[in-house]
C-alpha cells in the first residue's frame, strides 16, 4: 500500500537483434539468454514479447562484414535488413512500437557512429549528420514509430526533423540519445552487432563525440538542445552508472525519459550469478527498479522478457497486474 512506485510491462523496451537468411537463432556469447535472430524468428519472439505485455521493440540489425565499408553506404539501402524487418513486424505484429536505431556503426567497416574526416581519426560531423537524415526518412517511411538516433553528431534532432516533416512523416518520433557516455559498458553490444569485429576491438574510442563519463551538467545541456530541436523524448545511455543524470534531467524537461540497461550492465549481473555472487532475480529486479525510480518512463532491457513473464504470473516485487 505504501510502496512509491509499480513496474509494469509498458514500461519496458525490448531490444532485439536480426541477421539476414534463415539461421536458427544464434546465441551471443558475452549475453545470456540473448540471441541474433533471423526475420522469421524475430518475428514469432515479438508475438511472444507481446503476449506478455511488452509493447516496444527496439531493432538492431546484424550486417555481415562484406555490406561494410567506410561510409557506411548500406544504411541508405532502401531494402537494408533493418527495414526489411521492420515492414514484417509492421504486418505481422502491428500493435507494437517500433524504435530503430538510426547510427552508422553497425555498417562502417571502422565501427564508428559516422563517416570519418579526411585524417581518418576523426567523425566528421556535418557529413554524418546529412547521412542520418536521409537514414531516418527510409526508416519512417518503413513504418517505424520512432527513429532513435544514438551517434552523438552535434545538430543531428534538427536535420532529422526536417527530414521527415519534408517527407510528409510528421508522425514519425524522434528518440534521441541526448546523453549517451563514452561508456566502457558497451562492449557485448558492439559483439551482438559486430561493430567490436570491424573495429578490431570491443573498447572503440568514441570519446570525441560521446559524453565524457565526468560530465553531467553537460549531459543535462545536450538533452535540453535537443529538446529544442524537436526530439519527442530523450535516453539516457547507459542507465545504471547514470541515475543520477536520469534524476537529474527529470527535472528539466516534461518529455519522456528513456533509460538503457545497456549489454555490460545485463552481463555483468549475469556473470556474478553464474559465479554465485549475487542472486540473478533479486539483482536484475532491483537494478530496474531503481531505474524507474530515477525517474525513466521508459527501460531498454535485455531483461524484458524474463521480467515480462514474472509480471504477469506476480513473481516479480509487488507486480502491478493490469486488469
Amino acid at each position: 500500500m505504501v510502496q512509491e512506485l509499480q513496474l509494469q510491462a509498458t514500461d519496458l523496451v525490448a531490444p532485439l537483434f536480426v541477421h539476414d537468411g534463415d539461421a536458427p537463432p544464434e546465441p551471443v556469447a558475452s549475453m545470456p539468454r540473448v540471441h541474433r535472430l533471423s526475420l522469421d524468428a524475430l518475428v514469432t519472439e515479438a508475438r511472444e514479447l507481446s503476449r506478455l505485455g511488452i509493447r516496444s521493440l527496439a531493432i538492431f540489425p546484424v550486417m555481415p562484414s562484406r555490406l561494410k565499408d567506410p561510409n557506411g553506404s548500406e544504411a541508405l539501402d532502401p531494402d537494408a535488413l533493418v527495414l526489411r524487418a521492420v515492414r514484417r513486424l509492421r504486418t505481422e505484429v502491428p500493435s507494437l512500437v517500433l524504435f530503430t536505431d538510426i547510427a552508422l556503426d553497425p555498417y562502417t567497416s571502422h565501427g564508428h557512429d559516422g563517416v570519418l574526416d579526411a585524417s581518418g581519426t576523426d567523425v566528421d560531423n556535418d557529413a554524418t549528420v546529412k547521412i542520418l537524415a536521409k537514414m531516418a526518412v527510409l526508416h519512417g517511411k518503413a513504418g517505424v514509430d520512432f527513429v532513435a538516433p544514438s551517434d552523438m553528431m552535434d545538430g543531428r534532432v534538427g536535420a532529422i526533423r526536417g527530414a521527415l516533416d519534408d517527407a510528409g512523416l510528421i508522425h514519425t518520433g524522434i528518440l534521441a540519445y541526448s546523453a549517451k557516455f563514452a561508456s566502457a559498458f558497451y562492449g557485448p553490444f558492439r559483439d551482438a552487432v559486430g561493430s567490436a569485429m570491424a573495429a578490431g576491438t570491443r573498447s572503440l574510442d568514441k570519446r570525441t563525440y560521446q559524453l565524457n563519463p565526468a560530465n553531467r551538467r553537460e549531459a543535462l545541456a545536450d538533452a535540453l538542445l535537443d529538446e529544442a530541436e524537436g526530439a519527442d523524448a530523450l535516453m539516457v545511455k547507459p542507465a545504471g552508472p547514470y541515475l543520477d543524470v536520469i534524476l537529474s534531467l527529470r527535472s528539466e524537461t516534461r518529455l519522456p525519459i528513456a533509460a538503457y540497461q545497456v549489454s555490460g550492465e545485463y552481463a555483468q549481473i549475469h556473470a556474478a550469478a553464474q559465479n554465485g555472487w549475487l542472486d540473478l532475480k533479486a539483482t536484475r529486479d532491483e537494478s530496474v527498479l531503481a531505474i524507474k525510480r530515477a525517474g525513466a518512463d521508459w527501460i531498454f532491457t535485455y531483461f524484458a522478457k524474463d521480467i515480462a513473464r514474472d509480471l504477469a504470473d506476480g513473481s516479480f516485487p509487488a507486480a502491478h497486474r493490469n486488469p
